[in-house]
């Protein structure tokens, strides 16, 4: 009884402390200037809804328990698409009409779960696990025909590990999918102690990247498409950087270092290696997965241990690097670049990451379940990163044991300048404004 009730009181104290230690060095990191440390240059205060904020934002609670709310859509009339994980009462697309700090369901349609939801030039964009649609819309935005959409692209691979189908659009009629690697790093079998990595890795093939597809063309398969960039085990938040025209993407690193390798990685640095990466990717880039891992603490490329790697053995030469690093395991579902006015000046074009929260930390605790705001500047990260929004998962106990309340996963700009972040947990969808003090 004593072990447990001390246990109570140092859990929170310990998911606290074990953050602070993870990342209070200082680093020369070339992926970001020091990324891999948090800023303290904003207060946070109390800004309402359960969250911590810097001072002068508030959050509203704008709708709650709507399903596995995933990825959100906000068009010029400030109403709302949000896609479901799966569907909810037979409905898997909700679209919201929002009247002040509150949002009503107005109609709901689809029945397939997902993650990928995007409005642009007079289309509604969603995906599947296996296909990505669009729905026409009118001059209000709303779709038109809800239960004859148009299929895009067909066929892409499922296999119920790293499934998401995340997707963005450029300006030049391009779509961009993600499909994540069905496998943790390429074993022959997969996630079994000392199992070395497949030769040649043939999951590469066809998934592992970033594949390109016309977003005007419809019932696309693989051949129809570019695999635009290879070597990303997974990538949920993905934007494109209007002030460079480029693609960015948040890399899922891989998991289990120590209990695949327990001779080579202590439970310690299991649990913030490898980081969780930015890329900025261009057309044929590799970001090297499952070949590499990218050390925040060592601030290096290093070969992965199924490929004969020891935990300092440099690897990934034909890789790129990443812009910006992030402790590891705080899986980043959401990525948005700030263009809006609303924010103060040192938020515009940076990039705010919603960080859905780990689980596989253990015996340390668990971290992440907030979200975080990355300067840039001239269209790369410029500075330190820092806390945005917590409180998500309710409690530091609840952080610690991974059993959060909330857990961000999708990010979205009003036009008002306002975010939004959604929920997958228990369905919230929050909405984020500033008021100068």
């Amino acid at each position: 009884m004593k072990n447990r009730k001390l246990r109570s009181v140092l859990l929170p104290l310990m998911a606290v402390v074990g953050f602070i230690v993870f990342n209070a060095c200082k680093s020369n990191d070339p992926a970001n200037h020091n990324n891999s440390n948090p800023g303290t240059n904003s207060p946070i205060t109390d800004g309402g809804a359960g969250l911590k904020l810097p001072a002068g934002f508030n959050a509203a609670i704008i709708a709650d328990k709507l399903g596995g709310t995933r990825e959100i859509a906000l068009t010029p009339q400030n109403d709302i698409y949000v896609k479901l994980s799966r569907a909810k009462n037979g409905k898997s697309i909700l679209f919201l009409h929002q009247e002040g700090d509150k949002a009503t369901v107005k109609t709901g349609f689809g029945t397939y779960g997902g993650t990928g939801v995007y409005v642009k030039n007079g289309y509604l964009y969603a995906s599947s696990d296996e296909e990505v649609f669009r729905y026409k819309l009118n001059a209000q935005n709303e779709v038109i025909s809800p239960d004859q959409p148009e299929k895009i692209v067909t066929g892409l691979l499922s296999r119920r590990e790293h499934e998401a189908k995340a997707i963005t659009l450029d300006n030049d009629g391009n779509i961009y999918v993600n499909i994540g690697a069905y496998s943790n790093s390429c074993q022959i079998e997969d996630r079994k102690k000392g199992s070395p990595g497949q030769k040649g890795c043939p999951i590469l093939d066809s998934a592992g990247g970033i594949w390109q597809f016309k977003a005007d063309k419809l019932n696309q398969h693989y051949g129809d498409g570019v695999r635009y960039a290879t070597g990303l085990r997974n990538v949920v938040g993905l934007d494109w950087n209007q002030q460079n025209n480029q693609l960015f993407v948040m890399q899922h690193g891989r998991d289990q270092l120590h209990d695949l390798f327990p001779d080579m990685f202590t439970t310690q640095q299991s649990a913030i290696l490898p980081a969780e990466c930015m890329y900025a990717l261009k057309k044929g880039d590799n970001a090297g997965w499952p070949y590499m891992y990218y050390d925040q603490e060592q601030h290096k490329k290093i070969l992965m241990p199924e490929y004969g790697g020891d935990g300092k053995k440099e690897g990934g030469q034909d890789a790129i690097d990443p812009v910006a690093a992030f402790p590891g395991h705080l899986a980043p579902n959401g990525l948005l670049f700030y263009t809006g006015d609303q924010f103060p000046e040192k938020y515009k074009n940076g990039a705010f990451i919603a960080f859905h929260g780990s689980w596989n930390r253990a015996p340390e605790p668990q971290a992440g379940y907030f979200v975080v705001f990355q300067p840039f500047k001239d269209g790369k990260p410029s500075g330190q990163w820092e806390v945005f929004a917590n409180g998500f998962a309710g409690s530091a106990a609840n952080t610690a044991s991974g059993r959060a309340d909330h857990r961000p996963c999708g990010l979205a700009q009003g036009p008002d300048g306002s975010i939004y972040v959604t929920d997958d947990n228990q369905g919230t969808i929050y909405k984020i404004t500033y008021k100068k003090q």
